[in-house]
């Protein structure tokens, strides 16, 4: 029996001692995609303090018009600032486009009940006569 030197290859690749960073860039990307989408939801909210009732009705109609009015008494539809002129043309062409249509109006509660009455006859007399009012729930005692 001779005993001689057996040369050995090493058992397998080296090891990898650099970290992974695809799972770090994938979550990252999700992150910036997410944030993309709701950046400009979050800004173009309109701060309403909405009065609290009992009983309010949850889910939007399937045609509907979404009108509100800042303490300012500044009228937003869908979202947009609308000076006082146009309201009226605006609520008419939407009367137009889908006769059907129901407002759900928003106002703040220190509107002066004056001009929430002064909206909802701009909106009748361009032809849109349903009318909700959107409140939010009082708390639970």
């Amino acid at each position: 029996m001779a005993f001689g030197r057996i040369d050995r290859t090493p058992a397998g690749p080296r090891p990898f001692s650099d970290i992974n960073v695809t799972p770090l860039v994938d979550v990252m990307l999700v992150l910036v995609v997410i944030f993309l989408l709701t950046a400009p939801l979050l800004a173009s909210s309109i701060r309403l303090e909405l009065p609290r009732a009992e009983g309010t009705a949850t889910g939007a109609a399937p045609q509907s018009l979404a009108l509100a009015i800042d303490r300012a008494g500044q009228v937003f539809v869908e979202g947009e600032a609308v000076e006082a002129g146009a309201l009226a043309q605006r609520l008419a062409r939407a009367a137009q486009e889908r006769p059907g249509t129901e407002i759900q109006l928003r106002a703040d509660a220190a509107v002066p009940y004056g001009r929430v009455v002064e909206v909802m006859g701009l909106a009748h007399a361009a032809g849109l006569t349903r009318i909700g009012f959107v409140a939010e729930p009082r708390p639970a005692r």
